[in-house]
């Protein structure tokens, strides 16, 4: 599995929030606590999944907009139990830290076990009665996420937005298609390889149906916990993103 991450992925700090008009609630879903937004009688699921920040007020207020511009059900569920990486671990600059953060990806971050977190939240919702479920992630969320799209896979389309860890095998194994959106800091090898494998990929609809979107001016996280919404680049590449990815869920879901 690859373990390619970037530099701006492991010292950028998040971005405090001043955003505090939450649409969803939350409920326990799979044993997760869940921030629920959207529409409560769509038979549309869409489940996004977190940066290892955890649920951060920008990545909530996505949620929203997502839910709002799809009339999907939006579902973001807290993999690391209140307990995401801290704050203050970045940027990992001694042996303490670094350590930490290497025990968070080893344990409760660890991708294999959160494919398969993943991949059950997907079919319970199916379950449930959604009768088309996409996902979507962030950094470390945009692996996790790609990972759960391969064989068997709950998802009818899936996204990753300034991902972590690319590997072209992923993209290989995807059989639903994918919206990428990468950001500057992403190295441009992994981003040609994994968008080279999906173009190359033996399903047809996830080669036809896929796209890519590379905003090579903005920083790894602008839209997710890093985000900085007062600053107005950073504002007009948010909304972007989520008109993109609204769209890209309207045609498949």
């Amino acid at each position: 599995m690859s373990t390619n991450t970037n530099k701006a992925c492991c010292t950028i700090p998040p971005v405090q929030s001043s955003y505090t008009d939450f649409k969803g609630t939350y409920e326990t879903i799979e044993g997760l606590n869940t921030y629920v937004t959207g529409d409560a009688s769509s038979k549309k699921a869409i489940v996004a999944t977190q940066d290892i920040f955890g649920q951060a007020p920008q990545t909530k207020q996505a949620a929203d907009i997502v839910a709002a511009a799809t009339g999907a059900r939006v579902y973001l569920p807290d993999y690391f139990h209140g307990k995401p990486v801290p704050q203050n671990a970045y940027p990992p600059d001694n042996k303490e830290k670094e350590e930490l953060i290497q025990n968070f990806f080893s344990g409760i971050a660890s991708p294999p076990k959160n494919k398969e977190i993943l991949i059950n939240f997907g079919k319970t919702l199916k379950s449930q009665g959604a009768t088309s479920v996409g996902a979507y992630g962030y950094c470390w969320g945009g692996k996790i996420t790609v990972l759960a799209a391969g064989p068997d896979t709950p998802f009818t389309a899936v996204s990753q937005i300034h991902p972590a860890m690319l590997s072209a095998d992923d993209a290989s194994a995807l059989t639903v298609p994918i919206a990428s959106y990468p950001s500057g800091d992403e190295a441009q090898d992994d981003i040609d390889a994994f968008q080279k494998a999906v173009e190359g990929n033996s399903n047809k609809g996830v080669q036809e149906g896929s796209v890519f979107h590379h905003y090579k001016e903005m920083f790894h996280g602008w839209a997710a916990a890093r985000a900085d919404l007062e600053k107005s680049e950073n504002r007009e590449a948010f909304d972007a993103v989520y008109k993109e990815l609204a769209a890209f869920f309207n045609k498949h879901l």
